[in-house]
């Protein structure tokens, strides 16, 4: 039992010093590519450029692939990330049960 408050302590203290403080400055930081090109760093990993026309871009270059497309609001199904995604004009789409309860 000793060992198991000191444990659970031990994960607590960790949780405790990495928490993020409610101070934290959140704006977006400045910086130049290798290549030149100026470039904005957010917070949570995400970048884009300062020029607005290099930004408009690679957009348009991001927008050709289907990882970055996010999820229609008609879509059915995917829980939380987790199962299969039904999009509009599956023939799945809408099917209601299969049990043959209710109908």
């Amino acid at each position: 039992m000793r060992a198991f408050c000191l444990g659970l302590l031990a994960v607590a203290a960790c949780a405790a010093a990495n928490a993020a403080p409610a101070d934290l400055d959140r704006t977006p930081v400045e910086a130049v590519t290798a290549q030149g090109d100026a470039v904005r760093l957010h917070p949570n990993g995400r970048w884009e450029f300062v020029d607005a026309e290099k930004a408009a871009k690679a957009r348009e270059l991001a927008a050709q692939y289907p990882e970055n497309r996010t999820r229609p609001i008609d879509a059915q199904g995917g829980a939380f990330g987790v199962g299969r995604t039904i999009m509009p004009g599956d023939k799945d789409y809408n099917r209601g049960s299969l049990s043959g309860k209710g109908r």
